[in-house]
């Protein structure tokens, strides 16, 4: 499976361990891992950002294995998910970074052309997310108020 806005066609990528329990030295509870997850939550980071604070600090490889949910649906149970999910924001503040750099180089075309290639991603997730219904209906990207949900 190729990329979608270039040539590669790499495979690359970790794997996860093929035993789906925790390693036997991990001393910690689901619950008290659920009580950091909330606690990082409400500290303001994102779900990735909360596993990789999880794996460097606390020596849990893979919440899923101690837990038996994976991140975002324990944010989900107690309700404390992003409105937005995390790789539509991401996008979102790559264009707005984008649309601000053309701001003061009008003539970057390679930017230019590289917003529209962003822009494009971010229809088409939103699209799949209005159809997955983890997103409004009726919610639309719009490169004017795309600064206001990012801040």
């Amino acid at each position: 499976m190729g990329r979608m806005h270039s040539f590669g066609k790499g495979i690359s990528a970790s794997a996860l361990p093929y035993r789906r329990t925790p390693p036997s030295w991990l001393k910690i509870t689901s619950g008290e891992v659920s009580e950091h997850v909330c606690k990082l939550a409400k500290k303001g980071f994102t779900p990735s950002q909360i596993g990789v604070i999880l794996r460097d600090s606390h020596g849990i490889a893979q919440v899923k294995s101690v837990t038996g949910s994976k991140i975002l649906r324990i944010l989900k149970g107690n309700g404390l998910a992003p409105d937005l999910p995390e790789d539509l924001y991401h996008l979102i503040k790559k264009a707005v970074a984008v649309r601000k750099h053309l701001e003061k180089n009008r003539k970057d075309k390679d930017s230019k052309f590289r917003l529209i290639l962003i822009e494009s991603r971010i229809h088409r997730l939103a699209r799949y997310y209005k159809k997955t219904k983890q997103v409004a209906p009726n919610w639309k990207y719009e490169s004017s108020t795309a600064s206001a949900l990012v801040s």
